[in-house]
């Protein structure tokens, strides 16, 4: 009788996941719409760029790609930062807040981050009790978007 020799087992098939992505999908808290609102940070300075959304197909593509890519809810599809401005945002690390329902982007910022063409969407404050503008715009929108 001429053994047999059995095949070694499959080897698991490689997760097309980014590292961390399904611990940290597994720690987050989405919305009733499946989303999770996300703070962009200046990594280098601190200064508060954004909030935007993301979903887990944003968050999955901005940790494989490390181009931050948010969900846009008045489009209702993925938005990648920097996509027709050119004002594109590099992931340097993704922060989970303590309640699981917030995400905060230390990211490299190329440009201007607010569509308005300043550097923080955060442009708006109450001083000495008056509302008012803190920064001007240091780029048009026109010139951003070619509009």
């Amino acid at each position: 009788m001429t053994p047999t020799t059995s095949s070694p087992p499959p080897a698991p098939a490689a997760s097309a996941d980014p590292p961390g992505l399904t611990a940290l999908l597994a720690a987050l808290r989405f919305d009733a719409a499946g989303l999770v609102p996300a703070i962009a940070q200046d990594a280098a300075s601190g200064d508060v760029l954004m909030l935007a959304w993301m979903n887990r197909a944003a968050i999955a593509e901005t940790l494989a790609t490390g181009q931050v890519c948010y969900f846009s809810r008045s489009r209702n599809q993925l938005w990648r930062k920097g996509e027709t401005s050119g004002q594109v945002q590099r992931l340097v690390e993704l922060r989970l807040d303590c309640d699981g329902d917030a995400l905060l982007l230390l990211v490299a910022q190329t440009g201007v981050a607010c569509h308005t063409g300043r550097r923080s969407c955060f442009f708006r404050a109450v001083r000495d009790g008056v509302f008012q503008e803190i920064a001007a715009p240091l780029v048009t929108p026109e010139t951003l978007y070619g509009r």
